[in-house]
C-alpha cells in the first residue's frame, strides 16, 4: 500500500531542502544518491499534482462557458486573472 503523498507545498518545501543538502557538498555519495533519487520521485508525484489541478482547472473553465476552450493556465501580462 502507497503512503499518501504529501500536499503539493510540503512537497515542494521537501524538494528544496533537499536541493539544499545536495548543493551543501557535506552528504557522502551514498547520502548524495540516496538523496537524489528522493528528488526525483519527488519531482515525479509533483508534476503529477500539477497536472490534476491544470486538468480540473479545464474542467470547470468548461462548465463556465457551457463549451469547452483550453487556455494555458499562465495568460501572460494582461491576461485575465481567474
Amino acid at each position: 500500500m502507497n503512503p499518501t503523498p504529501p500536499s503539493f507545498d510540503d512537497g515542494l518545501d521537501r524538494l528544496e531542502a533537499l536541493v539544499q543538502q545536495l548543493e551543501g557538498g557535506q552528504l557522502s555519495l551514498e547520502e548524495a544518491l540516496h538523496r537524489f533519487e528522493e528528488g526525483v520521485q519527488l519531482s515525479q508525484e509533483l508534476q503529477a499534482q500539477l497536472g490534476q489541478a491544470q486538468r480540473r482547472v479545464e474542467v470547470l473553465k468548461a462548465g463556465l462557458h457551457g463549451e469547452y476552450r483550453a487556455e494555458p493556465l499562465d495568460a501572460g501580462a494582461g491576461g485575465e486573472a481567474l
